[in-house]
């Protein structure tokens, strides 16, 4: 019954985890894999002191058959039970391939609401003597999203990772 179970499994998560396709690569000037947020990347509140600008994210290689991108920043350490996140935005046109720091979203792409409750980047603010990762990811998508703005980060994480054609991430660290 277990190897049954098991083989389910692994067949499961086999079929529905993105592919990483190996052209699919993200780029930042402003953020790098396990280096330090600069105070740029800062929430301004909750007892932190910072710009809240989102850093400039870059990528290339898309998969044959992409249609929009989501572009994610997610704190997995946060004390919730659940994460925290910092940035969830999808339908980003097929045609866009980088965004500069702080800039707007290009139209018809959907921000949803971070979990400070704000729309848009929400930047790091970990609890002081902690240090924590700070997940930016970028999801190529075989279609554009038929949701809207009001639904909550898990459904709208839910349909990115069902829809994903590729994605790669950078993973920084910021404590205070």
């Amino acid at each position: 019954m277990f190897p049954k179970i098991l083989s389910a499994a692994l067949i499961a998560l086999t079929t529905t985890a993105p592919v990483m396709a190996e052209g699919f690569h993200l780029t930042s000037k402003t953020i790098a894999e396990g280096q330090t947020l600069n105070v740029t990347q800062v929430f301004q509140g909750f007892g932190c002191e910072g710009g809240n600008i989102a850093p400039d994210l870059a990528w290339s290689g898309a998969p044959e058959g992409t249609e929009s991108y989501a572009i994610t920043a997610y704190d997995p350490d946060a004390p919730t039970g659940s994460g925290w996140w910092h940035w969830f935005a999808f339908n980003i046109p097929a045609d866009v391939t980088s965004l500069s720091a702080g800039e707007a979203l290009p139209a018809g792409a959907v921000a949803l609401r971070n979990d400070y409750g704000a729309e848009g980047f929400g930047g790091a603010c970990p609890p002081a003597g902690e240090v924590h990762r700070y997940q930016f990811t970028v999801h190529a998508l075989g279609t554009q999203l038929d949701l809207d703005g009001s639904v909550s980060n898990a459904l709208a994480g839910f349909m990115v990772r069902a829809n994903s054609l590729a994605s790669d991430t950078i993973t920084a660290v910021y404590a205070r």
